[in-house]
């Protein structure tokens, strides 16, 4: 088989770069290693940035979008039994974020990809890429326990921290940088309606906690936890008790629809491209959840790495392409720093000393008697502008 993109992943980052390519006639193959089944009914982010929410609706596939997403015009902060809320209509120009699931999302790329005759091939698992030092670099994959190859023009990698795109970059280990964070997130899922329109993030003694719409009767909650911590460290009753005293308020009980522990880390692979290959989405960086960053840092990324390949088939023109990295790295590592300080300024680090707290305190006290904080953090918040230069 031979295709001008291949393209290993069919979350998010993959599919909208096959719909943007496909939309001026360039050519792609998605490689998937999961059933299609798994891979629209994967629970992961659903914030979406204004930025996000743009391009999407620019690519033809937001008609859902657009009829069901959510939109969140700001953001609470609960503390020392107070309330701030944060404008990002008035503080951002008009700019907002959206709540809508990334299984919503997948499924809407899914379905317009089947309808188009967008070729997306399950049950494949990436195996190696070879012959990457040529301009014909091949994709190595299995599917049904035979091994098959994709001869292409490009490769992308977007298949997450464990995939093989990334480790395939020459030194790729030399220039990975990452954190570990000494806290976890206990994440719910609730069949409950929201008791806000908008997100809610609380500061508290016994650590981080935050609420966030899903849906009209869907909530996501977050609270912090020690690193060693498992689903079954919880009841159903204590994860509300406990959310309830963490945010302040008390939440709307439903039946608790999935759990998972997720702990915290920041990492960000400092090269993204060797030759005809290019990694974007969790391949290249991950932010911890306190910021909803890491799908749309991903889409950020298909936004420079789509225009460059389409000026390279389309235009001749290889700049953009060859510059990914330079580019896509600078809104990366902003991206990374508000993640890296929502997170230190909201959770408690075990270790912390009384100094610690109090900082933390008087970031918060700062944010919400500054515009110029409210404008800054609302910048960030809604999604800063992604350049192509």
């Amino acid at each position: 088989m031979k295709t001008q993109v291949g393209i290993i992943g069919a979350g998010p980052a993959g599919l909208l770069l096959a719909r943007l390519l496909y939309n001026k006639g360039v050519n792609s193959i998605i490689i998937e290693k999961e059933t299609e089944n798994y891979v629209r009914n994967r629970d992961r982010a659903g914030i979406l940035e204004q930025t996000s929410v743009d391009l999407i609706m620019s690519s033809g596939v937001g008609d859902n979008l657009k009829k069901e997403g959510l939109v969140h015009s700001g953001i609470f902060f609960h503390y020392n039994k107070n309330k701030h809320f944060i404008n990002f209509l008035e503080a951002n120009n008009k700019k907002t974020v959206v709540a809508y699931t990334q299984k919503a999302l997948v499924g809407d790329f899914i379905n317009k990809a089947q309808d188009d005759g967008l070729e997306i091939i399950f049950e494949a698992k990436a195996e190696r890429i070879e012959d990457l030092d040529t301009i014909k670099p091949k994709l190595f994959y299995k599917k049904n326990n035979k091994e098959q190859s994709l001869e292409c023009d490009f490769i992308i990698g977007c298949d997450g921290f464990h995939g093989i795109s990334r480790v395939s970059i020459p030194n790729h280990k030399e220039e990975t940088i990452e954190k570990i964070f000494p806290y976890s997130l206990y994440g719910v899922l609730s069949d409950s309606p929201p008791i806000s329109e908008n997100i809610i993030c609380g500061y508290h003694p016994n650590g981080c906690s935050i609420q966030s719409m899903r849906g009209a009767h869907l909530t996501k909650f977050y609270f912090q936890c020690p690193n060693d911590t498992t689903t079954d460290s919880w009841s159903d009753d204590e994860i509300w008790d406990e959310l309830d005293l963490r945010l302040g308020v008390k939440n709307t009980r439903g039946d608790i629809l999935d759990k998972k522990v997720i702990p915290l880390r920041s990492m960000v692979c400092n090269k993204l491209q060797h030759n005809r290959l290019f990694i974007a989405g969790d391949s290249a960086h991950i932010v911890p959840p306190t910021g909803a960053k890491g799908m749309n840092c991903a889409i950020g990324d298909i936004s420079v790495l789509s225009k460059g390949l389409i000026d390279y088939f389309i235009n001749n023109d290889e700049e953009l392409l060859n510059n990914y990295s330079k580019i896509a790295l600078k809104r990366i590592w902003k991206v990374v720093r508000f993640s890296w300080w929502m997170t230190t300024t909201l959770f408690l680090d075990p270790k912390q000393s009384q100094f610690d707290t109090q900082m933390q305190l008087a970031t918060l006290d700062y944010l919400f008697s500054s515009e110029a904080a409210i404008k800054s953090f609302s910048e960030n918040y809604a999604g800063l502008p992604i350049e192509n230069q």
